[in-house]
């Protein structure tokens, strides 16, 4: 498969029909007035396991045939693919294995550990993760299910791309974040399948952004994976990546790259002005609109994708504790 269409998407959605939420999209009275346009809300950090990650994961153990089911999954994980997955394949009472690097915070860690998967702690990247997943599938005959770079993930994310479609049908431009493109390849698929002259809009982090250097680049680079408020975006896309890559360079209309401040200030605006907790991932659309890094000229749908964030760094960073490199 060289892309995920917009039909594996509506496929997709009918499959995980029940094993998710269909989360609400509000409207911001606060952003609205601030940019004089209508935006609106994704609460995807409502979701089951409190991040977008469990659409894909349920779509990828439901694609797995009996054989497979018996084997077991393994995957690397910055920690929420790894709590969908964990949390997916205990409802289907399978073996699953998360391989994580030190990086991944422990409130996560200790969540996946929770769902009852096995952890692997492995080096200081996702990359290093990513070895011990393979060693495992080739010693163990574990089935790998990568975080973001699988036809059955992609379209299990951009089934959040037809909710925010329907919900907002006049939709001009969606904000989403980006790592390693899994969600965004699967909401600008599906968004764009539905209204194609909509914008999609890739937000990241600039520590370490690997998708943003890649496309820079115009093949999958390695990038260094540092520490940030935005965790669930470290990592890098695959240097043998297949799909997500070329479906980020085809559907996305920018790339936009924030501060640890200015995520800092998407975080607090959020709880603050919005009354959602976000981590720093799900912050990011916000933090793009308050620093001005994105002016949409029509109605504007951000994504929180996700929650999971450590309550004690969440409270620093609202109380401006939080000390932030530049």
């Amino acid at each position: 498969m060289d892309s995920v269409t917009f039909q594996h998407i509506l496929v997709a959605r009918d499959r995980i029909a029940g094993k998710i939420a269909a989360t609400p999209v509000a409207a911001s009275v606060t952003l609205s007035e601030r940019l004089d346009v209508p935006v609106y809300l994704k609460l995807e950090h409502r979701q089951t396991t409190g991040s977008f990650k469990l659409r894909g994961a349920s779509n990828a153990i439901a694609w797995l045939d009996a054989e497979d089911r018996k084997r077991g999954v393994v995957a690397a994980s910055t920690g929420n693919h790894g709590r969908a997955l964990s949390f997916a394949a205990r409802l289907e009472g399978m073996r699953a294995v998360i391989c994580m690097s030190r990086l991944v915070p422990a409130n996560k860690v200790e969540e996946i550990r929770r769902l009852g998967a096995e952890i692997r702690i492995v080096g200081n990247s996702q990359d290093d993760a990513q070895v011990e997943v393979e060693r495992l599938a080739a010693e163990e005959g574990l089935v790998m299910v990568p975080p973001f770079d699988h036809p059955a993930v992609i379209a299990g994310q951009g089934t959040l791309g037809l909710e925010i479609a329907s919900a907002v049908a006049d939709v001009e431009t969606v904000l989403v974040p980006l790592s390693g493109g899994g969600l965004a390849a699967g909401i600008a698929a599906a968004v764009k399948g539905t209204r194609p002259h909509a914008k999609v809009i890739g937000i990241s982090m600039q520590r370490g952004a690997a998708m943003k250097a890649s496309l820079d680049a115009g093949r999958p680079v390695q990038v260094e994976e540092m520490p940030t408020l935005a965790d669930s975006l470290g990592g890098g896309i695959g240097l043998d990546n297949r799909l997500t890559f070329s479906m980020c360079r085809d559907l996305l209309d920018d790339v936009v790259l924030l501060s640890e401040a200015e995520i800092a200030a998407g975080i607090t605006h959020a709880y603050s002005q919005e009354r959602e907790i976000v981590e720093g991932a799900g912050a990011v659309g916000i933090a793009a609109l308050l620093a001005g890094k994105v002016r949409p000229r029509g109605p504007v749908v951000l994504v929180l994708s996700g929650r999971n964030i450590d309550m004690g760094l969440h409270r620093d960073i609202v109380c401006g504790k939080e000390e932030l490199a530049a």
